[in-house]
């Protein structure tokens, strides 16, 4: 993709490589350690110096909101796509654990799903990611699927806690349980318990 500097020209060939250089290099360190990754690390693996970040990015911040935006906006597309789908209850379970396992395995997702003012905040984050999960909540509720006194913030707050529970599984190389517990907790009518 061709991007344009702050004037609005099209970035050289070279300076379009670099960029792409330092957003691939971003999404792996990132992914690995979320905004903690030192950014001349990020310009090590990228193979360019510190100052070639900086004259596309002005912040680690803008360069950590750039590479999140995009894997939350993939995020909010998929969403999207099941905000339709016919069995709400299906597509609202689905989707928990989908965003469970994808941030789970990025560090920078959890991050930023589980920011609290601290970390930047890109305005997919604030607007598009919470309508989209609120939008599948509210179906889920109204189909009777799912209790109606949970709101958007509070199955947020039980995403960011999912997520925690499957790094920490995944560490002790061990299934997630817990995270079963959580979405029968959501259930308006819990199914009992497996013997």
């Amino acid at each position: 993709m061709t991007t344009t500097n702050n004037q609005g020209k099209r970035l050289r060939a070279d300076a379009q490589r670099n960029r792409d250089r330092v957003l691939a290099a971003a999404q792996e360190l990132f992914a690995a350690e979320g905004l903690a990754v030192p950014l001349d690390d990020i310009a090590r693996r990228a193979g360019v110096g510190p100052g070639t970040i900086y004259r596309h990015f002005p912040t680690k911040e803008a360069l950590f909101d750039a590479v999140v935006s995009e894997r939350i906006q993939r995020m909010v597309h998929d969403a999207r796509e099941l905000a339709e789908a016919d069995d709400p209850e299906q597509a609202f379970f689905d989707y928990f654990r989908q965003v469970v396992e994808q941030a789970s395995f990025n560090k920078d997702l959890c991050d930023a799903l589980g920011s609290t003012g601290r970390q930047p905040k890109s305005e997919c984050r604030e607007t598009d990611f919470d309508t989209v999960l609120g939008a599948l909540l509210e179906r889920a509720q109204q189909c009777g699927a799912v209790r109606s006194n949970i709101t958007t913030a509070e199955l947020r707050s039980l995403l960011i806690g999912c997520i925690t529970m499957h790094r920490r599984a995944a560490a002790e190389n061990r299934s997630p349980q817990e995270i079963e517990l959580i979405l029968n907790a959501m259930r308006r009518c819990c199914p009992p318990p497996r013997r």
